[in-house]
């Protein structure tokens, strides 16, 4: 079993307040606070936009891990994920993620390509654990 960790802490109140995290890992540090999760803020991070990065890396992984399970040679799988937060019945949800992803396989057909890539997005642990949030694959073959 492989367990990962990370820490936040967060000062002060929701609208003035601010945070830090911290990847355990590598003691990796962001910020996130109030204006960069839900306004235009882009100078610090949001727990969505991680939620965003876990989920373009992990499916990368598995789609190239299928891909190279079923004969093919990923030479590049590239992931972009966006998370929607929406106000739902007077709180907010992560309502639907959409993960577009262009990979440079040889020899590989359009139909198996997308075939894997929509099984990848079904099996991923992070596709897993956010099995209750719409989640949309968009496949392009380079």
């Amino acid at each position: 079993m492989s367990k990962h960790n990370a820490n936040a802490v967060w000062q002060g109140n929701l609208a003035r307040g601010k945070g830090v995290y911290t990847l355990k890992s590598n003691e990796y540090k962001g910020e996130f606070s109030f204006t960069s999760r839900f306004e235009d803020d882009k100078k610090s991070s949001s727990p969505e936009e991680l939620i965003a990065a876990a989920h373009a890396s992990c499916f990368s992984m598995a789609f190239s891990h299928l891909l190279d399970q079923s004969g093919y040679k990923p030479e590049k799988v590239e992931t972009d994920a966006e998370v929607t937060l929406s106000k739902v019945e007077g709180s907010f949800a992560i309502t639907e993620i959409v993960l577009k992803t262009k990979g440079h396989i040889s020899g590989i057909e359009e139909e198996k390509f997308t075939e894997l890539a929509s099984k990848a997005k079904e099996n991923c642990p992070v596709s897993k654990a956010l099995k209750g949030t719409n989640i949309k694959l968009k496949a392009e073959l380079m």
